[in-house]
């Protein structure tokens, strides 16, 4: 797996005549190097994190890491290519990181950073002599749209822990427990059964009977997520999960509605039936050729004329060793964007439709599935309880 996505990595920094690529986020760091660092808090800096430096001309990247034993125990890294860590927040870690550089890439090279410290932005001209670096998530991006054989056994391995301890959690749901309860319940339950990191904190939101009387938000729509708190749960409440693990740096998405302590009513099973409608609209489409327009085209068809999204989230987005990567359907990208990318065998999407009506609570779910040369292959498997199988 590694082979193959140093090689997708390779062919696009080639390309784009990039020489030689600095990733910083762990997402980035791990898609390149198979390294794992549960210390670090999904994509966010720390002072002590792995970091990757990616030469067009050289089978592996050079991983530097403030702990050896961390690199990942598949790991094929030459001895020489696995260094000590680098403190890239601080004026001095830039200065021994650039002395570094010098010894690896040409002083004319093109360089391309996924994300800067402010130690970096100060030593910019002494980091990168041949002027500003590129962006590197436009190689990392497009590297990761088509998934590898290996890469879709671990977003499978992911997504089965994150059902199995999902269905205990769930299996427990009853009024009185606090969201911190669930919460507690799912992450040990996940790393039992081999969860590498917790992606996020769990959302388990209460979702209000309407929304004049849920959170103020800056869009005039519904808020989500919120933040897990120790409130306890009453019986009729809409529950809107999502949770995400990471399973060998590879991402589940989960995410269903549940309602506390009672069943669905009429209405709310209107309105699971109105959602399973519009997936069964977008899988009717789903095939290798189809753009994002086409399948936003169908939800909104499928939905009366309207979008069935949160005008902040999206009918759909990829996963892998990030749990929202590119492609997004029907984001603030713009409909252009959606016209023009074309879906290809291998891409992974993960299908988030919500359906409203002021009093039910509303419904959303998650679906994940893989472009195939046919068509798609679900690669999620979990029951609608309490709504149906």
């Amino acid at each position: 797996m590694r082979r193959e996505t140093g090689a997708r990595i390779r062919a696009e920094m080639t390309e784009r005549g990039v020489d030689a690529l600095i990733l910083l986020g762990n997402n980035a760091v791990a898609y390149a190097t198979g390294v794992s660092w549960p210390l670090g808090d999904a994509g966010l800096s720390h002072v002590e994190r792995p970091v990757a430096v990616i030469l067009p001309d050289d089978e592996w990247p050079y991983l530097f890491l403030p702990i050896r034993d961390g690199a990942p125990a598949d790991s094929v890294l030459p001895d020489d290519h696995v260094l000590p860590p680098v403190y890239l927040e601080f004026d001095e870690g830039v200065e021994t990181f650039a002395r570094i550089l010098e010894d690896l890439v040409p002083a004319d090279a093109t360089y391309a950073v996924d994300e800067s410290t402010g130690a970096m932005l100060r030593a910019a001209k002494r980091l990168f002599p041949s002027g500003p670096p590129r962006d590197a998530a436009l190689i990392i991006g497009a590297a990761k749209l088509i998934k590898t054989v290996d890469e879709l056994s671990c977003i499978r391995n992911a997504c089965r822990i994150t059902e199995e301890a999902m269905a205990e959690v769930q299996a427990a749901l009853s009024p009185g427990m606090r969201q911190i309860d669930l919460s507690a319940g799912f992450v040990r339950r996940a790393f039992e059964r081999g969860a590498t990191a917790n992606m996020l904190d769990a959302i388990w939101q209460v979702m209000p009977s309407s929304k004049d009387t849920g959170v103020w938000t800056t869009h005039g729509d519904l808020a989500l997520p919120l933040l897990t708190t120790e409130r306890e749960l009453a019986k009729g409440d809409v529950l809107w999960v999502d949770v995400s693990i990471t399973y060998s740096g590879y991402c589940s998405d989960f995410g269903r509605t549940w309602i506390v302590g009672q069943d669905p009513t009429a209405r709310q099973q209107a309105q699971f039936r109105q959602w399973k409608d519009l997936v069964t609209a977008v899988f009717e489409t789903l095939r290798p050729g189809v753009t994002l327009e086409d399948l936003a085209n169908a939800a909104i068809a499928a939905n009366g004329g309207t979008k069935p999204w949160l005008p902040h989230f999206y009918l759909g987005h990829s996963i892998g060793t990030s749990a929202a990567e590119m492609p997004m359907i029907g984001t603030d990208l713009g409909p252009t964007y959606d016209k023009n990318f074309i879906l290809k065998p291998g891409m992974v999407l993960v299908l988030e439709p919500v359906v409203w009506e002021d009093g039910t609570g509303g419904y959303r779910s998650e679906e994940i599935v893989v472009i195939t040369e046919e068509g798609f292959a679900p690669l999620t498997d979990y029951p609608y309880t309490p709504y149906g199988d």
